[in-house]
């Protein structure tokens, strides 16, 4: 078991600079005009708090290997905030996200620091709509919250 946690906190923290990369290249000068989008993006109380889903089937794709046996997460969810006037990356802080299932039972995990994001995996193993509930408390003290609807097809 700790070994399958160490593996995909490893594949995880590796994937992350792919995912930065992604998001701030643009594909303009190669006859690409698209770049990665996020889930949900909302200022709340000066912080820019920008949201990702991502299959963990995806994620293991990418880095171009298997899945571990027995993992039972679908979906890894991200999280990262900058400060909305500045831009400034803020990667310090208690984050904790609740997501409601379609059948309106709730999973709930504290969110891990990971090279300029929170994140950690989730079960959206159904299709239909989740609702994600972000609680956050960065280094400023201030407590603040974030939701939005995920739809899983």
């Amino acid at each position: 078991m700790k070994k399958l946690i160490v593996v995909t906190t490893a594949i995880l923290a590796l994937s992350a600079p792919l995912v930065v990369l992604a998001m701030d290249h643009d594909h303009s000068g190669h006859g690409m005009e698209h770049k990665a989008t996020a889930a949900h993006e909302e200022v709340v109380d000066g912080v820019k708090a920008t949201f990702n889903v991502q299959t963990m089937a995806d994620a293991m794709k990418k880095m171009e290997m298997e899945m571990p046996k027995g993992v039972k997460e679908t979906h890894h969810i991200s999280v990262s905030f900058h400060d909305a006037k500045s831009g400034k990356a803020l990667t310090e802080g208690a984050v904790s996200v609740k997501v409601q299932n379609p059948d309106k039972t709730t999973q709930t995990k504290e969110l891990m620091g990971m090279q300029g994001h929170f994140g950690a995996d989730f079960v959206l193993a159904k299709n239909g709509m989740y609702g994600v509930m972000c609680k956050f408390q960065l280094k400023d003290g201030k407590n603040r919250q974030a939701k939005f609807w995920y739809t899983v097809k």
